[in-house]
């Protein structure tokens, strides 16, 4: 009885790690603003810099917001500010509307990556939660293989790829709905408490969340770098269209989500950390890889590895730092999700970087320079 009372709650909150992946639409977005309205490379990647920006500006402000209105209510909340994101386009389709578009998906975002690992842990044992984590992470992936799909899909078959925002919009709305209806048990042990923004900011203090924090930027922006540069690169080696080369992005989120169901039985009998290290010596072989060859299958295989590679680097880090401080998980959850910033910062740079050397080898570069850092971290996790 009580196995099918977790599992009805687990399914709206299931919905809602769906909703979570709308985030990744960026990557294929961009691509097609960018050639909608001819940008440059640079430009472009301002889109998915606005977007996650504000995972830096809002994340501890949200684990404060949680200690006040729940976790819950919080997740509730941010699926209400992704269908106001998803809507914005539909209003007037602009280079403004889109930047104001993705500001407003990424806030939508930040409130959700920040409370519903803390929700989820509240209904999941500490042996199940990297498990349970990673099939959250899983379906995330679904939504984040969709997006391409759905854009490439409607611009082929009806001419008009943003009819992909009001179908995520209708779905983004339902998953509110029912979280809302959604009874849901919470312990509540740092409401009362008078921590503040600062005491928050305090907790980077603390070695392994530092790293953590650092681990978690990196992987943020290998997972929003690859999904902008594969359309990219495959305009750049092979001379594709924006339509035939946004096929890449789904590899890698295809592949992302193979990588994740994989991990939601494997972390419940594998250590942790030897996952990890596997994962990353797989996206070390990919990067390189794509720098040195230009033969079409081998590039695909190379993204493939990356999806492989990057799908549970995120459950692992999240839900090891989690364990750590049980007593602060709403502080540290939100300090976690702050590292997503690497979404910004990371496209950021590649897209000077490339437009620099007048290659997509340059961002190509700058994410080595992440990988490298993960498997120099890895030695930091426990057994």
């Amino acid at each position: 009885m009580k196995q099918t009372k977790i599992l009805f709650q687990l399914l709206p909150v299931m919905l809602a790690f769906f909703v979570m992946g709308f985030v990744d639409l960026v990557g294929a977005i961009t691509n097609f603003v960018k050639d909608d309205f001819h940008l440059s490379d640079s430009v472009a990647k301002m889109l998915p810099a606005m977007t996650f920006f504000w995972f830096f500006v809002l994340s501890v402000p949200t684990g404060l917001l949680v200690n006040r209105i729940g976790r819950r209510m919080t997740v509730v909340l941010s699926l209400a500010v992704t269908s106001l994101a998803l809507f914005v386009p539909l209003l007037g389709y602009n280079f403004s509307m889109m930047l104001l578009s993705f500001s407003l998906l990424g806030i939508g975002n930040t409130l959700i990556q920040v409370s519903i690992n803390p929700l989820l842990s509240n209904m999941i044992s500490e042996q199940k939660l990297a498990s349970t984590m990673t099939f959250g992470q899983f379906v995330k992936a679904i939504a984040s293989f969709l997006g391409p799909v759905v854009a490439t899909a409607a611009s082929v078959h009806f001419g008009n790829w943003k009819l992909l925002f009001p179908v995520f919009m209708v779905v983004s709305i339902l998953s509110a709905i029912w979280l809302w209806a959604t009874k849901i048990d919470e312990e509540r042990e740092m409401a009362a408490t008078g921590t503040g923004f600062v005491d928050c900011l305090k907790l980077l203090g603390n070695s392994i969340i530092l790293l953590s924090f650092i681990g978690i930027m990196c992987h943020v922006g290998l997972d929003v770098g690859i999904n902008t540069t594969a359309p990219e690169i495959m305009k750049e080696y092979f001379g594709m269209t924006p339509e035939d080369a946004g096929f890449s992005s789904s590899v890698y989120f295809l592949f992302r989500l193979i990588g994740c169901l994989v991990g939601t039985f494997a972390l419940s009998r594998v250590s942790g950390k030897k996952f990890f290290i596997a994962s990353v010596v797989l996206m070390i072989l990919a990067i390189s890889g794509l720098i040195v060859f230009h033969d079409k299958e081998v590039v695909y295989i190379c993204i493939a590895m990356m999806g492989l590679g990057n799908s549970n680097v995120f459950p692992v880090i999240v839900s090891q730092v989690l364990l750590r401080m049980p007593e602060r998980k709403n502080e540290v959850s939100g300090l976690m999700i702050m590292g997503l910033i690497g979404g910004t910062i990371f496209p950021l740079l590649m897209g000077k970087v490339s437009d620099s050397v007048g290659s997509q080898t340059g961002a190509l570069f700058v994410l080595s320079v992440a990988v490298i850092y993960l498997l120099l971290f890895s030695s930091k996790l426990k057994k």
